[in-house]
C-alpha cells in the first residue's frame, strides 16, 4: 500500500482527524504483513556494533546472528546488560555521560570491563544472582544481579563512591516489555520488536550519506557511532532511509517500524565521554529533522529523529559486513524522503 508511512501520515492528517489516521495506519499494517517479492539494492552493510551493557562503550562485530532479541554471538548481546541505582531504575550516559568510556568485552560468558584509570573486572554471566524485576522508562523488566564486586567498580567509577549503582542481566531468550506509550504513535511498531533492554527496539540502522549531509550543517563533524546504531548502511541517498519500509540485509528481513528520535545523549563524544558545549548535533537537527505532523509530533514532541529503527520480521539469520542492503520495491512511485523545512 504505502512504504512512505510518514509522508502519508501527514496528508491523512490534515483535515481528517486521528480516527481516520489510525485506521489507515492499522489497514496499511495488515495489508502489508508479509515481506514483499520485490527487493533493490541502496547500499552494503559498512559498520556493525553491539552494545552488551546499555549507554557503555560499542563493540565493533563483522559478523553476527541477528534474532528477535537482538545481535546475538555467543553470550555477546546487544543491551543484554544495564546499569541500575539502589531503587532498581536504569541509568543511562544521559545522566552519566562518562559511561561511554567504559569498554566491554565478552569472551565466552566472561564479560570484561575497562575503564580509564580502573583495573578491569569480570563476571560470569552464567553465575549470576536471582531474577528480581528492575525498570526501564517506567517499565517492569526482569533483572539478575552481577554481584557486589562489579557493583563497587561501577559506583566507583561513575560516582566515586563505594556504593550507588548496580549491573544486571537480562535472563530471558525473548522480549518482555510492551511498547512504550511515547511510541504508540507508530502501530508497526510491535512488543516483539523491544528486545532487552534498549530503549525502543532490538535494532536501529543510520546511513552514512545522512550522517555527511548533517556534517555539512555543523562546525564539528560526528560520525554514525554518536548514534550508537547497530547497523551503519553506504551506498544510499541521504535521508533515503525515512522512505524505506521492509528492509533486508544479506537474506535477513526487517522492517522500518518507526523513525529514531534524538536526546542530549547524541551530544556525547563516544571517546572522550564530554558534551558537546553548543549542544551539537542536537541543536541543529532541531532545525531540520522534527517531524511536522500534528498527530506524530503528539509521540514525537520537540525531539528531532535520525536514522530508523528495525523489526526482525523473518527467521533468524546471520548478517555480515559487506552484505548488500535492499529494500522493498513499491508499485507506487517513490516518495521523497521526510525533510522539515530549512
Amino acid at each position: 500500500m504505502d512504504r512512505t508511512r510518514l509522508g502519508y501520515a501527514s496528508a491523512l492528517a490534515v483535515g481528517i482527524g486521528t480516527a481516520v489516521f489510525f485506521a489507515w495506519w492499522w489497514l496499511s499494517r495488515n495489508k502489508r504483513e508479509r515481506p514483499p517479492t520485490k527487493w533493490r539494492k541502496v547500499g552494503e552493510l559498512s559498520d556493525m556494533f553491539v552494545f552488551p551493557v546499555k549507554s557503555l562503550g560499542a563493540v565493533k562485530e563483522n559478523a553476527m546472528e541477528c534474532t528477535q532479541l537482538g545481535l546475538k554471538s555467543g553470550w555477546l548481546r546487544d543491551r543484554i546488560l544495564m546499569v541500575i541505582d539502589l531503587d532498581g531504575r536504569f541509568v543511562t550516559g544521559r545522566q552519566m555521560p562518562n559511561m561511554v568510556q567504559i569498554t566491554p568485552s565478552v569472551a565466552g560468558s566472561v564479560l570484561t570491563l575497562r575503564a580509564p584509570g580502573m583495573m578491569t573486572i569480570s563476571v560470569d554471566l552464567s553465575n549470576v544472582g536471582k531474577s528480581f524485576r528492575a525498570a526501564v522508562w517506567g517499565q517492569p523488566v526482569p533483572a539478575c544481579d552481577c554481584g557486589e564486586e562489579i557493583a563497587r567498580w561501577l559506583s566507583r567509577f561513575l560516582l566515586q563512591e563505594d556504593t550507588g549503582l548496580r549491573l544486571v542481566y537480562y535472563p530471558l531468550d525473548g522480549p518482555y516489555r510492551d511498547v512504550r506509550m511515547c511510541n504508540q504513535g507508530f502501530p508497526l511498531l510491535e512488543n516483539a520488536d523491544s528486545g532487552a533492554y534498549p530503549d525502543a527496539t532490538s535494532y536501529t540502522m543510520m546511513n552514512e550519506a545522512s550522517i555527511a549531509d548533517l556534517n555539512t550543517r555543523i562546525e564539528d563533524s560526528v560520525t554514525p557511532q554518536q548514534f550508537r546504531p547497530n547497523f551503519v548502511v553506504k551506498g544510499a541517498e541521504p535521508l533515503e532511509e525515512d522512505t524505506w519500509d521492509w528492509v533486508k540485509i544479506g537474506s535477513v528481513i526487517f522492517r522500518n517500524v518507526k523513525p529514531c528520535t534524538r536526546c542530549i545523549f547524541t551530544t556525547i563524544d563516544p571517546d572522550t565521554g564530554t558534551k558537546d558545549p553548543n549542544t551539537e548535533p542536537l541543536k541543529t537537527l532541531r532545525k531540520y529533522r522534527q517531524i511536522q505532523d500534528p498527530v506524530l509530533r503528539q509521540f514525537t514532541k520537540d525531539n528531532p529523529v535520525m536514522g530508523i529503527h528495525l523489526g526482525l520480521k523473518g527467521p533468524n539469520g546471520v548478517v555480515r559486513l559487506g552484505d548488500p542492503v535492499y529494500v522493498s520495491v513499491c508499485e507506487e512511485e517513490p516518495k521523497k524522503p521526510l525533510k522539515s523545512p530549512t
